[in-house]
């Protein structure tokens, strides 16, 4: 199936901005922070189609997948 992933700011680092990728049917939102190499606690907000979720929900053809890392300040 395929799903749309959007990187955010430092998540961007050495991948893309966006991109369509080929995952197996069964594949979860954790499974793609595997396959792109980013730490779970590297992203404090992961968005499916614009929602919250946590990283066992299981993905469908067509989702788009947002990633957000966690922003510091001061």
């Amino acid at each position: 199936m395929e799903i749309e992933v959007r990187l955010f700011a430092g998540l961007r680092t050495g991948r893309f901005k966006k991109q369509v990728l080929q995952v197996p049917d069964d594949s979860r939102l954790g499974d793609i922070l595997h396959r792109l190499d980013i730490p779970e606690d590297n992203v404090s907000l992961p968005l499916v189609n614009g929602q919250y979720s946590e990283l066992d929900h299981s993905l469908q053809t067509g989702d788009v997948l947002s990633l957000f890392p966690a922003v510091g300040g001061g």
